[in-house]
């Protein structure tokens, strides 16, 4: 397969943001900024790849399927709205941080809206959960942009360390299926769906690990209590992408 899990052109290790002892994921080509005026544009692009009907998956594949959606989709409200809460409270303390959350923000609106149309297209039921995880996430936000720069910035190193692990082992999981469809398939063609998808898991795990650069080369480290705030979250957004994947 074609689909990379790992980039490794201009690709460098780097020391943990969360431990000086720990290794820090391998930085992929970060892609461009998406903004509010370019956000639909880019959502119809990504949409339009997949083929309105589809030949048939096999039974792991579809339930993989519906599985990546769901979660992905509660992952991607809960960070658009933690960047909601975050420019809701720098746009009125601190103007001058607003543009940084700003960016960041835009592009996960872009990832919201690609992931929302997925859910309609392949009729995935969103997670139960959906109306705690809008309340958590604006609410982390606020708090965190109310505790100041570092504060936020910390908050994006952690939520981003979580999702941009998750990303990578949907990306294997999604190798690991469309392998198994060439070798068994008539044709040696692998779903054309679960092809666009991990494009689309790929490009959007880059702008996850391209935020949690930001958040470090920001002060994020320098945030009070660094190691009970980071922590926190992090475990936080493993149980929700746990309970996401299932309910």
């Amino acid at each position: 397969m074609s689909i990379p899990i790992l980039r490794t052109s201009r690709a460098r290790v780097r020391t943990s943001a969360l431990s000086g002892a720990g290794a820090r994921f391998m930085e992929i080509n970060s892609t461009a900024a998406q903004s509010h005026d370019t956000a639909d544009a880019s959502t119809a692009n990504l949409a339009s790849k997949l083929p309105e009907k589809f030949p048939p998956l096999t039974p792991e594949a579809r339930k993989f399927l519906s599985r990546l959606i769901r979660v992905d989709q509660a992952g991607e409200l809960g960070a658009d709205l933690i960047y909601a809460g975050q420019h809701f409270v720098f746009n009125r303390s601190m103007p001058a941080v607003a543009p940084l959350i700003q960016h960041m923000w835009d592009q996960e609106i872009h990832h919201h809206k690609v992931f929302d149309d997925l859910q309609n297209k392949h009729r995935v039921r969103p997670s139960l959960f959906s109306p705690v995880w809008k309340i958590a996430a604006y609410g982390l936000g606020v708090g965190t942009a109310l505790m100041g720069k570092e504060a936020a910035m910390a908050c994006t190193l952690a939520v981003e360390t979580v999702i941009g692990g998750h990303y990578n082992n949907q990306l294997r999981d999604l190798v690991r299926i469309l392998d198994e469809e060439v070798r068994t398939s008539k044709n040696g063609q692998a779903s054309e769906e679960l092809r666009a998808l991990a494009t689309t898991v790929s490009e959007f795990r880059d702008d996850e690990l391209e935020h949690l650069d930001t958040a470090v080369e920001n002060d994020a480290e320098k945030a009070r209590p660094y190691m009970l705030l980071t922590e926190t979250i992090k475990n936080g957004c493993r149980v929700a992408v746990w309970i996401a994947e299932r309910f």
